[in-house]
């Protein structure tokens, strides 16, 4: 997809980078972004945490929400619900979306190993912070 670079570099790596400066210490804080147009939008659920110093882990999942025409001619436009992960909302992670997001952060921020999985569909990798 050719959205993913865009994904981590426009939406995502500033989510992160906003996490870990706004809660230098402490405990797994996270936002949802989005990145969208008139057909779609993708979102992400970010989450970021200091594990020791000099280190943050971050965690991604993405998804899709799709708003073209039809489904607005047809009279049912995506509900809120969309926009948000289970328990929250209806939308599942894009394991393919995720994965190519989270590498392309991966690559722009100089992780430390290769993206893992995580038990809830979120994507982790580990990378160097300002201490």
């Amino acid at each position: 997809m050719v959205y993913a670079e865009p994904m981590a570099r426009a939406v995502v790596e500033p989510a992160v980078a906003e996490l870990l400066g706004r809660f230098p210490r402490g405990g797994e804080f996270s936002t949802t972004v989005s990145l969208g147009g008139d057909d779609f939008s993708m979102y992400a659920h970010v989450r970021a945490r200091r594990t020791r110093p000099g280190v943050a882990r971050v965690s991604v999942a993405c998804w899709v929400v799709n708003r073209d025409t039809a489904r607005y001619l047809g009279g049912s436009p995506p509900s809120a619900a969309e926009t948000l992960l289970t328990p929250e909302g209806t939308a599942d992670p894009d394991e393919p979306l995720t994965r190519r997001v989270v590498g392309c952060l991966a690559t722009r921020m100089g992780a430390f190993a290769a993206v893992q999985p995580d038990a809830d569909g979120h994507f982790v990798i580990e990378v160097p912070v300002g201490v």
